[in-house]
């Protein structure tokens, strides 16, 4: 199976959402094979996606993800993974946890500015 029907089955299998943040994903990936151009992109600025009362661990990194969208979110899974694991089998709260992990999002966002734009 080639690439292209590989990527076509994954994205019918997806949710809506999850369709939204792949299509989100792409277009990150394409901007950043852009950036060898003379022209910078804009400075992405994180989407402000309210955090509801009561949220889930997983769709707190859901929705942080959605928020960062132009941060590697492979260098953000161990660390999240971590957390949902205090989570889930040490008893830690959901509130504790979330709070953590939009600290970390933060932090690799400022990170994430300050290598690309000094």
């Amino acid at each position: 199976m080639d690439e292209l029907n590989q990527l076509q089955n994954i994205f019918s299998a997806l949710d809506r959402d999850d369709r939204h943040s792949l299509l989100r994903y792409a277009q990150f990936l394409q901007i950043e094979g852009e950036s060898d151009s003379p022209t910078e992109p804009p400075i992405e600025e994180p989407l402000d996606l309210p955090r509801p009362e009561e949220e889930h661990v997983v769709v707190a990194i859901k929705r942080l993800a959605k928020s960062y969208p132009m941060l590697n979110h492979d260098r953000l899974l161990r660390q999240s993974a971590d957390l949902v694991g205090a989570h889930l089998v040490s008893g830690r709260p959901a509130t504790e946890v979330i709070d953590e992990l939009e600290e970390i999002f933060q932090v690799h966002y400022e990170k994430y500015r300050a290598e690309r734009y000094g």
